[in-house]
């Protein structure tokens, strides 16, 4: 499976989750330490947010591994933002390795990005791509179940984002997005499991979901930590607390040995408020 960490804060270089951590996430896109495979070398991605430039994030993406990108370390280096996904990619099975194909996707002003994968897509395609309207449907650039199911969220949020504030469209679509899933998984009659670790944000507020459709094993890991700013200092990174909580990190697998790690509760959503408390409902 893939990993991926997404920070929400005051302004941090994205080095800071890249390269300078222990277990940073080039680390796991050779050694991941938690997922059923080591390696996530099928590409990667960067979103990020300069809010004084244009409310849509940028977008960097390469099918090259994340270890061996100079262009990578260079960019990660020297780009500050207080709102950053990084992703690293196993590619699903008859799934191809282009460009298209990397998270994190975006639409206007959100960023989303998966791992795991759909159980049974390959046979609910064409009913899932039925439901979509024509403005969702025409976001689908590459092939992979991740942007099928971010095209279903971006109907689900339009609908709802009329009568509903932002934060509350958020989780609202992510629920029904994870439900038309499992509704066109239980269609289709198929064994394949579903793993659906999302991160979807605007900007401002976020939206994260751990959850499987097993009825026996856990989702795939995923973790959090809230304090006042993650700072990296000649490789020792930790998230300072001075109960201001003003930054939040989540991560597929802690960065660093340092306490205050969480690991958020199977079938869960973590929610992220504009002010940056955090809220954990059950899915």
């Amino acid at each position: 499976m893939c990993r991926f960490a997404f920070y929400i804060g005051p302004e941090i270089q994205i080095s800071s989750l890249v390269t300078e951590p222990d277990n940073s996430i080039i680390s796991q896109s050779y050694q991941s330490k938690e997922g059923k495979e080591p390696l996530n070398g099928d590409g990667f991605g960067l979103a990020w947010y300069v809010p004084r430039l244009s409310r849509e994030p940028a977008l960097f993406r390469d099918i090259s591994p994340a270890w061996s990108n100079q262009n990578l370390l260079n960019v990660a280096r020297m780009v500050e933002s207080g709102c950053i996904l990084v992703h690293v990619r196993a590619a699903t099975a008859g799934l191809p390795v282009i460009q298209l194909n990397c998270h994190p996707f975006k639409w206007k002003q959100f960023a989303f990005m998966h791992n795991g994968s759909i159980g049974g897509f390959y046979k609910m395609r064409r009913m899932l791509r039925q439901k979509l309207s024509d403005e969702a449907y025409n976001t689908i650039l590459g092939s992979t179940d991740s942007e099928h199911a971010f095209a279903l969220f971006i109907d689900h949020y339009q609908r709802l984002s009329r009568h509903k504030e932002p934060i509350d469209a958020l989780i609202k679509g992510i629920r029904d997005t994870i439900d038309d899933l499992e509704s066109l998984r239980s269609a289709t009659e198929t064994d394949e499991i579903s793993w659906l670790n999302f991160v979807v944000t605007n900007g401002k507020e976020s939206v994260i979901s751990r959850f499987t459709s097993s009825e026996t094993d856990k989702a795939a890991s995923l973790y959090f930590q809230g304090g006042s700013l993650y700072i990296c200092n000649s490789g020792c990174c930790h998230m300072e607390d001075d109960k201001a909580r003003k930054a939040v990190l989540v991560a597929s697998e802690p960065l660093s040995e340092e306490p205050g790690w969480r690991s958020i509760e199977n079938n869960h959503l973590l929610i992220i408020h504009a002010d940056r408390s955090t809220e954990l409902q059950a899915i």
